[in-house]
């Protein structure tokens, strides 16, 4: 649950960041970036568990 979590939270973010920066919020660009962004947030969690298991 706290993986899942973490990826949310990841998301949640980086797609809010992504819809601050675009310039015209249409259909389209919120998929491209909500896909983006979840592609990002289960890499943070990689990275963040392959830092942290050193």
């Amino acid at each position: 649950m706290a993986a899942v979590l973490e990826v949310l939270v990841w998301w949640i973010a980086l797609t809010g960041i992504w819809l601050v920066l675009i310039s015209t919020v249409d259909p389209l660009e919120v998929l491209v970036g909500a896909v983006a962004a979840l592609a990002a947030s289960l890499l943070a969690r990689a990275g963040r568990r392959a830092v942290a298991a050193q």
